[in-house]
C-alpha cells in the first residue's frame, strides 16, 4: 500500500459540503463532495453517545493534535475516510451546529456563537492526513488494525469492513439504523447497541447458525436480505406470541436456539403468562433468566431456575432431629430406609451420606424452609425425584 503525507488540508476544506444525515449508512461527505466520510465499511457514528465529540473540538481549540487521519485515494481521484470518520464527523457536526462546546465555566457555545478568532482558529486548523492507495485486500487489512480513540472495532464492525458490498449496505439500513421503528421492540430481546452493530450481528448469527463470516461472504454482492429479515422476524414474532409479558431478563437469551428447539410446540400464552408471574414471585428461584427455557421445556429441568437449596444450618438441625428420633425408635434416620425392611432398616447415616430433600416437592409448591425439609440417604434422595 502506498501512502502520501498531506498537511495542507484545513478543517474548512474538509467541511465544505458537509451535511450530517441522521439515517445511518447513507454516508457523509466533505471536500465539496470529493470525500466520502462514511463509506459502507465504516462503523456508525458513535462519538455522540460516547460523549467524545466535544473533546475533539476542545483539543482543536487548545491546539492539541487529534491524531493521524487516513484517506483512501480512489481511482477517480476522490477519497474515502479509512481512519478518522468519528473525528471528522464530530468536527462537521459542530460546524453545522449539531452540538455545543462547553467552556471552562460551564457555558455552552455553538459554533456561530464563538468569538471570531476561535471560529477562524478552528476552520484554519490543518489536519495530518495520509492518502493511501492499494488493493481492496490491502485497504481492508489495514482497516482491521484500526483503533479509534480507544474504541476498538468490534467483531461485526470488522466483518462489515471485510465483506463490504451491497449486502452489508442493505442489511445495515435495516439492522443498524437507530431510527428504525422496530428497534425499541427488538431491544426487549436483543442486548447491545444498534450503532455498534449488535442487532445486525444477532440477526446474522441466527440465520447463519453461527457461521457469520461464511454467510456474509456468500451473500456479499447480493442486495437481497429477505432470508435474513424473514428468519429474524420469525424468531421475534414467535417470542412475542409465546410470552405476552416482557421481562428485562429476556434480553440477550439464546432465542435462536430456543426457537429451533421449541417453536413446533403449542403453548397457551395465558398459562405461560401466569406461570411467568408465579415464578418471578417465587423467592426460591434464583435464576430468573432460566424461567423462559424452563417453561418452554415443559417445566422439567429445574436446574435452569437455580432453586435456592437448604442451607447448612437447616440441614444440620433437621439431621440431628431425625437422628435422635430414629435412635429412640431403633430405625434408620432416613425415613425411606425406615419404611423398608431391608438391610438399611436401622442404619444411622452420617450427615455426609445424606441429602436435604423437600418433603413436598418444590415443583408442586413446596417451600424451601426447615418445615419442609427432610434428610434422606443419597440413594433414596436420587430415587425420589419430584414425588
Amino acid at each position: 500500500m502506498i501512502t502520501t503525507l498531506r498537511t495542507d488540508i484545513t478543517i474548512a476544506q474538509i467541511c465544505e459540503g458537509f451535511e450530517y444525515n441522521e439515517l445511518e449508512g447513507k454516508g457523509l461527505f466533505g471536500l465539496n463532495g470529493r470525500l466520502t466520510i462514511q463509506p459502507e465499511y465504516q462503523r456508525n457514528y458513535i462519538y455522540a453517545e460516547c460523549n467524545k465529540e466535544a473533546a475533539v473540538i476542545d483539543s482543536i481549540i487548545k491546539g492539541y493534535p487529534i491524531g493521524l487521519i487516513y484517506f483512501v485515494k480512489k481511482t477517480d481521484g476522490n477519497f474515502e475516510v479509512l481512519d478518522g470518520q468519528q473525528r471528522i464527523t464530530s468536527i462537521g457536526r459542530f460546524i453545522r451546529e449539531k452540538f455545543p462546546m462547553v467552556d471552562g465555566v460551564g457555558n455552552c457555545h455553538f459554533f456561530p456563537g464563538l468569538a471570531p478568532d476561535l471560529q477562524k482558529k478552528i476552520l484554519q486548523t490543518k489536519l495530518t492526513i495520509y492518502e493511501c492507495e492499494g488493493t481492496e485486500t490491502e485497504i481492508k487489512e489495514w482497516f482491521k488494525t484500526v483503533n479509534i480513540a480507544g474504541i476498538p472495532l468490534n467483531e461485526q464492525e470488522l466483518l462489515n469492513a471485510i465483506y463490504s458490498g451491497k449486502f452489508v449496505t442493505k442489511a445495515k439500513s435495516v439492522f443498524s439504523n437507530s431510527i428504525n421503528s422496530n428497534v425499541g421492540f427488538w431491544s426487549n430481546f436483543i442486548k447491545g447497541s444498534v450503532k455498534r452493530q449488535d442487532f445486525l450481528h444477532t440477526a446474522l448469527d441466527w440465520v447463519s447458525k453461527g457461521n457469520i463470516s461464511e454467510y456474509m461472504s456468500a451473500h456479499r454482492h447480493s442486495d437481497d436480505i429477505s432470508e435474513l429479515e424473514n428468519y429474524f422476524n420469525s424468531i421475534i414474532d414467535w417470542i412475542d406470541e409465546t410470552f405476552s409479558d416482557v421481562k428485562p431478563e429476556m434480553r440477550g437469551l439464546e432465542w435462536n436456539r430456543l426457537f429451533e428447539s421449541y417453536h413446533s410446540n403449542t403453548y397457551d400464552p395465558q398459562q405461560i403468562s401466569k406461570r411467568v408471574s408465579e415464578l418471578y414471585a417465587d423467592d426460591y428461584v434464583k435464576n430468573k433468566r432460566g424461567i423462559f427455557e424452563y417453561l418452554l421445556g415443559g417445566e422439567k429441568d429445574k436446574k435452569l431456575l437455580d432453586i435456592r437449596l437448604f442451607d447448612g444450618p437447616t440441614k444440620r438441625t433437621v439431621y440431628e432431629r431425625q437422628t435422635i428420633e430414629a435412635k429412640e425408635k431403633g430405625v434408620s434416620n432416613c425415613p425411606y430406609c425406615a419404611l423398608e425392611h431391608g438391610s438399611h432398616y436401622d442404619t444411622i447415616w452420617d450427615l455426609k451420606d445424606m441429602d436435604a430433600d423437600h418433603v413436598s416437592a418444590w415443583s408442586k409448591g413446596g417451600a424451601t424452609d426447615i418445615n419442609n425439609c427432610q434428610m434422606l440417604c443419597k440413594n433414596h434422595n436420587r430415587a425420589k425425584g419430584n414425588r
